[in-house]
């Protein structure tokens, strides 16, 4: 009789614990990169009536349930987030805390600290490889602490080719002054200050025009600095650039910069280099510029940060440029079941846990981080509420067998009293 007994509680706690399972899986429906748990029961030992092997065992009921997380892929949700980030595939976030303890976590909810750091949800540290100054990165060595420079001043980029796209009237002024033309050029030195030279284009023949490209004489330490280049442009019937060849290219020679910044050398593109078509044409139409290209930058700040698809981690600059300042890092474990749930939905290892291979998105067996995204709950809530209902007959049917079993009790008291 007390076997019957001690059979029907295991029974009860068996479904208790499946009920409280499920409940942790409903309840954690709408978690960010939440994984559904598997349970597993097994029977005890049985205990031998006599008889053949095969007909003597009385079973003594069922064991504590085992509980695994199934890591199957989530959904993806677009959230356009500028931090957010999903694994589709293998692989988890790394992240860290004050005391260097590494966590593990598929959920991407990533937000910059007022310190810079980027951290989750828990307030740890995000993990991965940060970009030098020059934004080169180098995944080849350890991981750390990602860190945002809000605010961080970045230099500029020297200007070191420019053309214009610009056309100047055929037509003959028709008085003793030569018709003239300038626009203003932009140019960035090495310090990141912006210089803005002025080239002038005087017509001195059919056809001919010479230009002049000068810098205010305050910006340099002589004035015979100031004209930075001059030449002659020649055109052909067809309103097109003869001369200079397309092979020449003329320099822009800026020396002497009172600020103390590197002396320039300003590769005029007067042609095309992809078509060989002259950039400077000659019609009977008003002189104008359609367009001018520079390839220097002035100095900026960083002014924000957004991830990218691939973990590269951008910044974006008061001066228009964008900036690498880092890449996430993604693990992958071989046997992620062994690893334990402390909450904040992050896990860490545990003894039972291999290696973790620590590597970039994509590469090896890691997963692809999807930028703008997180991955969704893998519960899935009919699956959920069906095996609710099920535990919940199993726990009254167990109880029914312990009822039964006490009025069974009762019944041969009563017959001793008799």
């Amino acid at each position: 009789m007390q076997i019957s007994f001690s059979t029907g509680l295991s029974g009860l706690n068996a479904a208790s614990t499946a009920i409280n399972v499920i409940g942790n899986d409903l309840a954690n429906l709408n978690t960010t990169g939440y994984k559904a748990s598997e349970l597993g029961f097994a029977d005890l030992m049985s205990q031998h009536l006599g008889g053949s092997a095969a007909n003597g065992d009385l079973g003594l009921g069922v064991g504590q349930a085992t509980v695994n997380r199934v890591y199957t892929q989530g959904a993806i949700q677009a959230t356009g987030g500028s931090t957010n980030g999903a694994i589709q595939g293998n692989g988890f976030f790394m992240t860290k805390d004050s005391q260097g303890t590494t966590f593990y976590t598929r959920d991407g909810s990533f937000t910059v600290s007022a310190a810079g750091q980027l951290q989750n949800t828990a307030g740890h540290s995000v993990q991965g490889w940060s970009a030098g100054a020059n934004g080169v990165l180098d995944t080849s060595g350890p991981t750390g602490n990602l860190s945002v420079p809000i605010g961080a001043t970045v230099g500029g980029t020297p200007t070191s080719t420019m053309s214009m796209s610009l056309n100047l009237n055929a037509t003959p002024s028709g008085t003793s002054t030569p018709a003239s033309f300038s626009t203003p050029v932009q140019a960035v030195d090495s310090l990141g200050a912006i210089h803005t030279l002025t080239a002038k284009f005087t017509n001195t023949a059919v056809n001919t025009w010479t230009y002049s490209v000068t810098i205010p004489t305050a910006e340099v330490s002589t004035a015979g600095a100031a004209t930075v280049g001059t030449g002659t442009l020649v055109f052909n019937a067809s309103g097109q650039l003869s001369s200079p060849a397309a092979t020449a290219v003329p320099s822009l020679e800026v020396k002497g910069l009172v600020n103390g910044a590197t002396d320039m050398a300003i590769a005029w593109n007067l042609y095309d280099p992809a078509t060989a078509a002259s950039n400077i044409t000659q019609f009977t139409q008003a002189s104008a510029v359609s367009q001018i290209v520079q390839n220097g930058f002035p100095a900026g700040n960083i002014s924000s940060v957004s991830l990218q698809d691939g973990g590269l981690l951008m910044a974006s600059c008061s001066n228009g440029q964008q900036l690498t300042v880092g890449k996430l890092a993604v693990a992958t474990v071989n046997n992620p079941t062994s690893l334990h749930a402390v909450g904040g939905n992050e896990l860490v290892a545990t003894a039972l846990t291999g290696t973790p291979v620590v590597g970039q998105s994509g590469t090896g067996s890691a997963g692809t981080v999807l930028a703008g995204s997180l991955e969704k709950s893998t519960v899935d809530i009919a699956a959920a509420f069906t095996s609710l209902l099920t535990f919940q007959r199993s726990y009254q049917a167990n109880s029914r067998a312990i009822t039964t079993d006490d009025q069974i009790l009762q019944e041969t008291i009563q017959l001793i009293h008799a």
